[in-house]
């Protein structure tokens, strides 16, 4: 499985890269959604897990990029801002996504991402 994490804090990111790693998951890690686009365009990715507030390009609009590059690339939101009514509204337009509230549990995260896998 190859994933693609988007998220601006460094720290959160990398060390979540290192600990699905751990798991056997490659993780990629950026902290710009411009750098995300680029890595989608790189190298094929079965999900991306996307921080949805992030300055400059938003995690919603993010994710509508990255499905324009590969719609076959399975998405999952991460926040620990707002609340799930405001996020299904906001990514309801983007299609099969998926909402995981911060702090992230690595143990959801992967579950999520299983299921993904075998969809």
């Amino acid at each position: 499985m190859d994933v693609l994490l988007v998220d601006d804090e460094k720290e959160l990111v990398s060390t979540l890269a290192q600990r699905l790693g751990f798991r056997n998951i490659n993780a990629d890690w950026v902290t710009r959604g411009q750098a995300a686009l680029q890595s989608v365009k790189e190298k094929k990715y079965n999900i991306a897990v996307l921080d949805i507030k992030m300055p400059g390009l938003s995690g919603i609009e993010l994710g509508k990029e990255i499905k324009k590059i590969d719609p076959g690339i399975h998405i999952i939101f991460c926040t620990g801002h707002g609340s799930d009514t405001f996020f299904k509204a906001g990514s309801s337009q983007s299609g099969k996504d998926y909402y995981l509230p911060k702090p992230i549990n690595i143990n959801d995260l992967i579950k999520k991402m299983n299921q993904l896998m075998n969809t």
